[in-house]
């Protein structure tokens, strides 16, 4: 039993003063290629973490949900399971809350539960500790009340919560890569149809390393950025008369962002952030991302996805707006100390950048990152191999 599982059981029992009935855990992830599609039914390419939010748990008879974590501030969190409502911007408590209502929503048959979690996930580093949090909730559940829900159902339910419940308009991806990741592959979804493809990736077999820099820059994903991005590329879809943006093929991007030009409609309604154009830009060109690192990994060809990834940072950079100073430093600095290739993961406005770098030249890009920061007056940036791990599953 690692230390983290030890954790979650020893402090259940104090918090509850009983054993659980078992314990499960739900890793965090980082998306390789594929930022931003999977709202706009697009392709991603996500590989799950090594670190994990445990959840010790047992059910309750009695209605009553009580959450307790060794990472937030505060006692239990106790609710009762017929008084849950959509909450908006409540706290951590939400999340786990958000799956039992999504659970009940679907007609499962869901009663009280008694739950400690424990966390090794980075939270506000892009690495879906909010995923990872709902998904061993849900799974724990699924297990505890014999609910027979499969991953992509699982996953979906998940998403439902965190959507409808805690408010943040989040796609598909984080939620099905934390519950269907397999250990030493990259998950392929299409995020139209939910078809999933386990890609190897053996990047030991290569002599590489995938590095994430957390640059310790936390991000908010409900702050109302990420909804405004969301909401500009859907003006997009409707100006262009497609169902997504997914539905516009690399081939004629032109020709859809000159019909963009001037388009009544396809600015966001705020007034801010980027043009629509911009959107659709980095949308349609990030597709074409993912199909080409596909298409290089099934050839064989690791090394080659390394372009593919430093012009996807590009992409979120100029068009997307959505990287950080600190980001930004992190992905220029590692091309120059030798990287294969760079780019900031997950939601944006801070989190963490991925370097793919030869094996024997990682410690060397890492400690350049790390003097770069110190040197530009930032916080030191948390620094660790991404190694590709197992999805969600019970412990004991």
């Amino acid at each position: 039993m690692s230390t983290t599982q030890a954790a979650a059981a020893d402090r259940f029992r104090a918090v509850y003063g009983a054993a659980p009935e078992g314990l499960w855990a739900a890793p965090g992830r980082v998306n390789l290629i594929g930022e931003h599609t999977d709202y706009n039914d697009g392709f991603v390419l996500p590989l799950a973490l090594p670190h994990t939010t445990v959840a010790a748990a047992s059910a309750r008879p009695d209605g009553v949900l009580r959450l307790h974590s060794g990472g937030a501030d505060g006692g239990i969190v106790e609710l009762r399971t017929d008084d849950l409502r959509p909450a908006p911007g409540s706290g951590w408590a939400a999340y786990p809350a958000g799956i039992v209502w999504a659970l009940r929503e679907a007609g499962l048959p869901v009663g009280g539960a008694d739950v400690h979690y424990e966390s090794t996930v980075p939270t506000g580093a892009g690495l879906s500790s909010s995923a990872a949090l709902e998904v061993v909730t849900a799974l724990a559940l699924n297990d505890l009340y014999g609910l027979g829900l499969d991953r992509p159902r699982l996953a979906r339910l998940a998403q439902r919560a965190e959507n409808a419940f805690v408010g943040v308009p989040v796609g598909i991806m984080d939620q099905t890569a934390a519950a269907c990741c397999t250990e030493g592959h990259a998950l392929f979804l299409d995020t139209r149809d939910l078809t999933l493809r386990q890609v190897p990736f053996d990047l030991a077999a290569e002599g590489l390393q995938l590095l994430v820099v957390d640059t310790c820059v936390q991000h908010e994903l409900g702050d109302g950025a990420y909804a405004q991005r969301r909401a500009g590329c859907e003006s997009g879809a409707r100006a262009l008369g497609v169902r997504a943006l997914r539905d516009v093929p690399y081939a004629h991007l032109s020709e859809a962002l000159t019909r963009l030009e001037g388009e009544p409609g396809a600015e966001p309604a705020s007034g801010t952030g980027p043009a629509v154009r911009d959107l659709v830009r980095h949308i349609v060109t990030e597709n074409h991302r993912v199909e080409e690192v596909i298409a290089r990994l099934d050839a064989g060809e690791i090394r080659a996805i390394g372009p593919l990834l430093t012009a996807g940072h590009a992409s979120l950079r100029d068009d997307f707006a959505i990287s950080c100073t600190e980001l930004d430093l992190a992905v220029d600095t590692a091309l120059a100390a030798g990287a294969l290739g760079a780019r900031m993961t997950g939601g944006g406005f801070g989190g963490s950048a991925l370097v793919l770098a030869e094996r024997s030249a990682a410690e060397h890009i890492g400690t350049a990152v790390t003097k770069a920061f110190a040197a530009a007056g930032h916080i030191a940036p948390r620094i660790f191999p991404a190694v590709p791990s197992a999805g969600a599953r019970r412990l004991a």
